[in-house]
């Protein structure tokens, strides 16, 4: 054996290799031979391996190589099975942990396949047991040759060492001692770590060209090489991507266990050194699989309750402090990995959200935001400007729904219902001079990084034995933390600095918001804002209600600009979700008399607003379909439906000390009305016909909410305190608006001549008075008409409930209208002079007598 392994340097020829590899694997009892192992002396037992590993190491033929490096896994599931005894005793004394308590690899995911083994099924009846030191002494011996060719500069050598190392710790991870963890770790898994991150930082980025296969037309002809393994960095950076892979896997099955180790926080810290720079500086799949590495970790042991704070805190503030710089890579790769980690936001808030106190969960919203953010000139930007949601803003609305506060956590409702409404359109204008200086600074940060994957020393976390346990875990992290602001970047994590979420006035979250300019996000945003806040406590609903009704009027205002953009759609359906939803549920007795003001002055400045400014608006002509234009109407009558019928008539039945509505929201909302309804009669005659039908229908229309907010039917049974109110505001709002439509009819009558009169004018009237005829009002209402005393002496008497009193204050324009040329309108003077006198008790003599 001896003479084997010196011959082996002395061979070139393939030839050669071929034959010696088939003499030694078929004479020389590596482990397929099982009792030549047991019953040779042990330095036989450690010859072989090293025979193995170096027909693995040899650079002549790569398949003996690789065969070589499947022996080796052999090797050590034979040795390792030799540790069954061991192992059970050890257990039971809790030096190794007990399978039992190890999760299992969860279904769904990928399973790398093993080297072949080459074992007989009756190993354990076969092997008598080999003293335990020697044991140890040959799995070391193999861990030692993998991880020597883990830094072989052939790829595929390299990457199945690294395969192999790591399944075999993965598959025999529970056999091992306590000890040989430690060695392990510190001498195996993170070295492992530290070299081939070296190497992918410092690697050649020139392209390879493949070997030449001949020659066409007098050039050469090489073979393909396909772009993701044309350069030595991106063969490293495979490479580097099985290293995170397999200590993900450790980590998932053994983190309970390893975090047990001595000193296992200090390699944690380092881990995630690593890991925070493999993300700014690596490429797209070195981020992706750093990620992987500490959502795997944190989504198995959070739920069951084996991840300490500490390490949770640690991955959030590792996730804050990438986003605050600008990795190397850009475009479709820096979206990618903001889109993961936005993903893995979400699950690790979902299964770890007991652990989230109020400041982590600002943290949270702070992480998300950041990865929002949206630089100039990015191919994002160029998604929104073509229609698209922009990957991460689409990913970001995916996740919004699982960030729910939990109940322990109620009080931060408010702030991520604050912070949405940053991203939707605003009073002011962005705040570019901010925006700039935010680009500037990170700008420089990407000037002065360097790939520092290559400053990262291992050796010195490791070998720090002056670690004391779990509880100057938070040092150590806010020392990594702080060690980033004299690099330029200032942390904003909430345990160092007033987090930007706190205030609604929040600068920062503005200028965030400001780099997102399209509406197509704030109309994606809209209903998860909506349905959110439906979901939220009474108490924290209350808080917010007066911004989700201002950030919601300002979408809706954008119709005037942009008529037929879908932003003012949709907030008009939130709003009035709202309001139909949860208005008639705020308790009087709940909420204090300013907050309740607030929030009635917020709602009233929307419909007036959107109402007057925005409904009811002739358009340009042919700018839209007609089913655009039946919907956008259906839409207004909505909103009116639900300020007429919702609103106003809300079966609230307050105390007499306690006014649902504050003093002048009413007349304010009623007043709104009446303005949408003064648009026919106030347009002068010559050119109201020139009006759009769908304008005139919706001046109709508010005139039909106010004679139903005036009338009162006995049947409806919907009679209360609120409702008394409101119809005493609205009836002398009316009577004044009839008046004034009655007067205006008879004097432009007169002014046109023999002119024909505007159809749209003898329709409103004809309306007015129908509905004048039509209508009862209560005697509450009854006792505000400005009418002689002693006729509302007598109504007050009389407290029959259909009463017609408000006829009485539009006589004189009765009067007036009897000698119109219109006979429809003198038709239905006459029918309102009659129950004038049946008001008044009023009789023809021949009755009476």
């Amino acid at each position: 054996m001896r003479d084997e392994k010196r011959s082996l340097s002395r061979r070139r020829s393939k030839g050669r290799f071929r034959e010696s590899f088939q003499i030694d694997t078929g004479n020389v009892p590596i482990p397929r031979n099982i009792t030549f192992l047991t019953d040779a002396k042990h330095d036989s037992a450690f010859l072989c391996i090293e025979v193995t590993g170096a027909y693995s190491a040899q650079k002549t033929e790569l398949n003996i190589s690789l065969t070589a490096i499947g022996l080796l896994w052999t090797t050590t599931d034979f040795v390792a099975k030799g540790l069954i005894h061991r192992h059970t005793e050890e257990k039971e004394i809790g030096i190794i942990p007990d399978i039992q308590s190890i999760p299992k690899q969860r279904e769904g995911e990928n399973r790398e396949e093993k080297p072949t083994i080459y074992t007989t099924n009756k190993v354990d009846d076969q092997a008598p047991l080999m003293n335990i030191i020697d044991r140890d002494k040959l799995l070391f011996s193999v861990f030692s040759l993998l991880q020597k060719l883990g830094a072989d500069e052939r790829p595929e050598v390299r990457n199945s060492a690294i395969r192999t190392l790591f399944q075999t710790l993965g598959s025999r991870g529970q056999k091992l001692s306590r000890s040989m963890w430690e060695d392990c770790l510190w001498n195996y898994v993170f070295p492992t770590l530290n070299r081939v991150s070296y190497m992918a930082a410092t690697s050649s980025t020139d392209e390879w060209q493949g070997k030449e296969l001949g020659t066409r037309g007098g050039k050469a002809v090489h073979m393909l090489i396909h772009h993701s393994r044309n350069t030595a960095q991106k063969q490293w950076d495979e490479t580097l991507v099985l290293v995170l892979g397999g200590i993900a896997r450790l980590l998932r099955s053994f983190f309970p266990f390893l975090r047990s180790l001595s000193n296992f926080w200090s390699g944690w810290e380092s881990l995630l050194l690593l890991v925070r720079n493999s993300i700014l500086n690596g490429s797209k799949e070195v981020a992706l699989a750093a990620i992987n590495c500490l959502q795997t970790t944190v989504l198995s042991h959070s739920s069951t309750g084996n991840l300490p704070m500490p390490y949770l805190k640690s991955v959030l503030d590792v996730y804050e402090l990438v986003l605050q710089r600008s990795p190397r890579y850009g475009g479709n790769a820096a979206s990618k990995v903001k889109q993961e980690i936005l993903h893995g936001l979400g699950e690790l808030y979902v299964q770890a959200q007991k652990m989230f106190d109020n400041s982590m969960y600002t943290q949270l919203l702070v992480i998300i935001h950041l990865a929002v953010r949206q630089p100039k000139s990015t191919s994002d930007n160029f998604e929104a400007e073509i229609g698209h949601v922009p990957p991460v803003q689409r990913t970001m609305l995916e996740i919004l729904p699982q960030l729910s506060p939990a109940e322990h956590l109620s009080s931060m409702w408010s702030h991520l219902l604050r912070e949405l409404l940053h991203y939707l359109p605003g009073p002011e204008a962005p705040l570019q001079e901010k925006e700039d200086e935010t680009e500037r600074a990170s700008s420089m940060d990407h000037i002065q990084g360097v790939k520092v994957a290559s400053d990262i020393d291992f050796n010195s976390a490791l070998n720090n034995h002056n670690f004391e346990g779990s509880k100057n875990m938070p040092t150590e992290t806010q020392k990594m933390i702080k060690s980033e602001i004299h690099n330029g970047i200032a942390s904003i994590s909430p345990t160092k600095a007033e987090s930007p979420f706190v205030s609604s006035g929040s600068s920062t979250t503005k200028d965030i918001a400001a780099g997102i300019s399209s509406h197509l996000f704030a109309e994606k945003l809209i209903p998860v804002l909506v349905d959110l806040f439906l979901l939220a406590p009474a108490v924290e609903k209350q808080n917010i209600f007066p911004e989700i009704i201002k950030g919601l009027g300002r979408c809706m205002t954008t119709r005037r600009d942009n008529p037929d953009g879908a932003l003012w759609r949709l907030a008009v359906e939130g709003y009035n979700r709202i309001l139909v939803e949860d208005v008639s549920r705020i308790a009087v007795d709940n909420i204090s008399r300013p907050a309740r003001t607030r929030l009635w002055k917020d709602v009233a400045d929307v419909y007036e607003i959107f109402l007057v400014g925005s409904c009811g608006r002739a358009l340009p002509s042919n700018a839209f379909s007609s089913v655009a234009l039946k919907a956008d109407e259906s839409l207004e009558m909505t909103i009116l439906n639900v300020l007429g019928d919702k609103i106003l008539k809300t079966q609230i039945d307050a105390p007499v000390d306690v006014i649902f509505f504050p003093a002048g929201i009413l007349e304010r909302l009623v007043s709104t009305m009446d303005r949408c309804a003064s648009r026919t009669c106030s347009l002068p005659v010559e050119t109201v016909g020139l009006m759009p039908p769908h304008c005139s229908r919706f001046s109709l229309t508010c005139l039909q909410k106010l004679f139903s907010l005036s009338s009162y039917t006995s049947k409806a049974n919907d009679w209360n305190s609120t409702r008394s109110e409101v119809s005493k505001i609205s009836i002398m709002v009316l009577m004044s608006r009839c008046e004034y439509i009655l007067n205006r009819f008879l004097i432009d009558e007169n002014d046109l001549g023999e002119h024909p009169f505007p159809t749209v004018r003898i329709e409103e009237i004809i309306y007015v008075l129908q509905e004048l005829a039509r209508m009862v009002i209560h005697y509450e209402t009854a006792s505000v008409l400005p009418l002689h005393p002693y006729l509302k002496g007598g109504l007050a008497k009389n407290e029959n409930h259909d009463r017609r009193a408000h006829l009485l204050v539009l006589y004189p324009s009765f009067c007036e209208l009897v000698i119109s040329r219109e006979a429809r309108v003198r038709e239905l003077v006459q029918v309102l002079l009659r129950l004038i006198a049946t008001e008044l008790d009023l009789q023809k003599f021949s009755e009476a007598s």
